[in-house]
Order: C-alpha cells, then sequence, then structure tokens
C-alpha cells in the first residue's frame, strides 16, 4: 500500500481514503443486516457494529497491503 495518493495534487494518506471506502461498505451492510432484522439477535448493537467496522478494516488494508506488493 502506497503511503500517500495524490488527489487532484492533494497529498492525501492511503487510510484516510481506506477509512472512508470501509465506512460506506460497512453502512450499506448495515443497513442490509438492519433490514433483515439481524440486530434484534445481537446482545450489544453499537459493541457489534465496531467489531464488524474494524474487521472490515482490517481486511481492507490487508487486501490492498498484498495487492500492492
Amino acid at each position: 500500500m502506497k503511503p500517500d495518493l495524490d488527489i487532484l495534487g492533494v497529498y492525501v494518506p492511503t487510510l484516510l481514503v481506506t477509512l472512508l471506502g470501509c465506512y460506506v461498505i460497512f453502512h450499506g451492510i448495515r443497513r442490509l443486516l438492519s433490514a433483515a432484522g439481524f440486530y434484534r439477535h445481537v446482545w450489544h448493537p453499537a459493541l457489534f457494529d465496531i467489531a464488524f467496522y474494524f474487521s472490515l478494516l482490517g481486511t481492507c488494508v490487508l487486501f490492498l497491503s498484498k495487492t500492492t506488493s
């Protein structure tokens, strides 16, 4: 993974772009899970959400680091 991305002449950290991309993916999955009634079976939805987001973020970072090496 490159340390910085050049977006229209502005250097942006790659992790920031990854964080935002994972948030968009997470929000879509969260809406699907909520519509399916998944959160009725979860003990602590906020704890589940943060753990799921960081798991998704870790997976994305690992995938990006493997593809650019």
